[in-house]
């Protein structure tokens, strides 16, 4: 409409005069579509413009030609005039009037081939920008990983051309970028569970947040993560939708690059907590490692437990992610390993242990919205005056996190602050305090499973209950002589008389050790 060589003349806008209500002519076409056809509609497209010289109108009714272009959810009609039809047929004006439908009229003069041409180069001129969009995205793209932006350089690009709410989250629910409002803890676990689907969703209800298309961001190992939109696909152009798939490949090659770079450090990590706990057979290696994360190893440093109360195992990879972000946060080098029953932190530390366990209590508010349902711990370690200090830091900082687990009811302790029988317990090699608990316990385990009694479970109730009789008889729902004749066969077994004050610390100190070894 808008090439004055063509001379287009509209008869019927179609439904754009209704107040409020989308112009048909703003309709992006599909193409254009020739037909002398009654009934077109097996040949015409979606969104296809029909032109027509109305040789079906001989004898025909032009509303039911209409009727099957509306059917074929055609676009609209151009009538080309012809010297025998120098009039758009009234009735074909009606009927389009009457379906909203938009009617052009195309001058006799000008023929259908140059409304095909014109159409022609225009969709030339348009795949031209788009393709000159794409190249240009792609380098800008490209430049952005290559400069070490990540996901969020990605997403400052597509930011310059596409005002949309963005994010980009991985499988375990990290937010790894995100332009506009953040997606909060339950929409990251809501993608994360779709991610984990076979095959994942593309578009994903989110619940209070609303409906979010998802772009997969595939490596080797598949859906690692996605771009989100924090639209439904439906509100979304073609446009868009490309620019947004052609950044999900790049971010593939950002997301596979980070993961590898974690799985070296995590190696590198555990390599180091092995190292330490080797002792002075790796000190010197410990001190290059430190150094290699860009901790000093000469200077004073802080270890620091982390687990989940009530949990066999943390969230590792996750929660470990979000410790180190924490401390980096706080302008703190540190080196955070992710353990079968614990997260250890190593970290420089100038201050005194106090103000370490303030750290601490930090991490656990900041961590408290995170870890839904679940209650985190962390124990603090002596302050080490160097690397080859270390090993005892990490010793003392994961006993107090295992009495922490146990349901101490506080969620921050340094080692320091632990019972004096905790403290000379965590003192002493695992091995020690394993035989130690095998040497006492072991008989009384091995008497309940042949004999399928209940010595080390009453010993138990014994000690907790303070030593009463009539109390623990009472939690046992077993008379009080039969107490006295399972707690005389714990001595029998064990040489431990319960009753004496030598023998109830013994046994007490098994079980104590038993707990922070077993835990381990």
């Amino acid at each position: 409409m808008d090439v004055p060589s063509l001379g287009l003349r509209v008869l019927v806008p179609g439904s754009g005069e209704e107040p409020g209500g989308p112009d048909p002519l703003d309709t992006s076409l599909r193409w254009l579509h020739n037909t002398e056809l009654l009934d077109p509609s097996g040949y015409v497209r979606d969104r296809e413009l029909v032109l027509t010289n109305g040789l079906w109108h001989d004898g025909a009714n032009a509303a039911e030609f209409v009727s099957n272009v509306v059917r074929a959810s055609g676009a609209g009609i151009v009538f080309g005039l012809l010297e025998t039809t120098p009039v758009t047929p009234p009735d074909l004006v009606r009927a389009c009037a009457a379906e909203r439908l938009p009617l052009v009229e195309l001058s006799v003069t000008v023929p259908f081939t140059e409304v095909t041409r014109q159409a022609a180069a225009q969709l030339a001129g348009q795949r031209q920008r788009e393709l000159v969009d794409t190249v240009r995205r792609g380098n800008d793209l490209a430049a952005a990983i290559s400069r070490g932006a990540g996901a969020t350089g990605v997403l400052k690009v597509l930011r310059r051309d596409h005002r949309v709410p963005l994010a980009v989250i991985d499988r375990m629910g990290r937010v790894l970028a995100a332009d506009g409002a953040r997606p909060d803890a339950e929409d990251a676990r809501r993608v994360a569970e779709g991610l984990k689907r076979h095959p994942p969703p593309l578009e994903l209800d989110l619940g209070p947040s609303g409906m979010a298309a998802l772009f997969l961001v595939n490596t080797l190992g598949g859906a690692d993560a996605a771009l989100v939109c924090l639209r439904s696909l439906d509100l979304l152009g073609e446009t868009e939708r490309e620019a947004l798939t052609q950044a999900a490949h790049y971010l593939s090659l950002e997301v596979a690059r980070t993961e590898l770079m974690r799985a070296i450090e995590s190696r590198f990590a555990h390599e180091l907590l092995e190292m330490i706990l080797s002792g002075s057979r790796a000190a010197g290696e410990v001190a290059g490692r430190l150094e290699a994360f860009g901790i000093r190893p000469d200077g004073p440093l802080v270890v620091a437990a982390v687990a989940l109360r009530g949990e066999e195992a943390p969230s590792e990879a996750a929660l470990a992610k979000q410790i180190g972000d924490l401390l980096a946060a706080e302008g703190i080098p540190a080196v955070v390993v992710a353990g079968s029953q614990d997260i250890v932190a190593i970290f420089p530390w100038d201050e005194h242990s106090g103000a370490a366990t303030e750290l601490a209590r930090r991490i656990v508010d900041s961590l408290r919205d995170e870890v839904v349902a679940r209650e985190v711990v962390v124990g603090i370690g002596g302050v080490a005056e160097n690397s080859r200090e270390l090993r005892p830091s990490l010793r003392q900082a994961r006993d107090a996190c295992l009495v922490l687990r146990r349901g101490s009811g506080r969620p921050v302790a340094h080692f320091a602050e632990l019972s004096s029988h905790r403290l000379l317990l965590g003192a002493q090699d695992e091995d020690v305090r394993r035989r130690f608990a095998d040497s006492v316990l072991g008989p009384l385990r091995r008497h309940d499973t042949a004999r399928g009694a209940q010595l080390e479970t009453t010993v138990r109730a014994f000690l907790e209950h303070d030593g009463h009789w009539a109390a623990t008889a009472a939690e046992l729902y077993i008379h009080v002589n039969t107490l006295r004749n399972r707690l005389a066969k714990v001595a029998e077994l064990t040489g431990n008389d319960v009753s004496t004050t030598e023998g109830r610390v013994d046994v007490f100190l098994a079980l104590e050790a038993d707990a922070l070894t077993g835990q381990r």
